[in-house]
């Protein structure tokens, strides 16, 4: 069974093994701003969550990233379900996302329900495209 939790300091080494950009500071933001997930799968930690506040209002998940071996197995959908879920609990209605042109990640958006609201074009960057979903 899936489910999510807020990182705590138990699974700060957990979330610096998967996500390979944080360091121990941005994880501690995380605990203290409640900004952060953890992905199980029954008792066992397979992924992290992040989101940031996009005008101090709208959410904007910066971050979902999951083990490879659970990679393509449905715990992705299931945690974004789960994570909607925890959003409205905490009044919001609607969660933004994004990723770059050249990423898969724009069929796993959609096929969840989002839909493009705009991009950003970077000068050597692929453009990165955004998706919202209200809720």
């Amino acid at each position: 069974m899936i489910s999510i939790k807020e990182v705590t300091r138990e699974y700060e080494d957990f979330w610096l093994t998967v996500d390979g950009h944080a360091d121990v500071e941005t994880v501690k933001a995380r605990i203290s701003e409640k900004s952060g997930f953890i992905i199980f799968d029954g008792a066992k930690p397979i992924g992290v969550m992040a989101f940031n506040r996009f005008w101090d209002e709208l959410p904007f998940l910066s971050l979902i990233k999951i083990l490879p071996e659970y990679r393509r197995c449905g715990y992705g959908r299931e945690a974004m379900s789960l994570f909607e879920e925890e959003l409205k609990l905490r009044g919001f209605g609607a969660l933004l996302v994004s990723t770059q042109t050249d990423e898969d990640a724009q069929h796993f958006y959609r096929s969840t329900g989002y839909r493009e609201c705009g991009c950003l074009v970077l000068e050597n960057q692929p453009m990165e495209m955004f998706f919202i979903k209200s809720f």
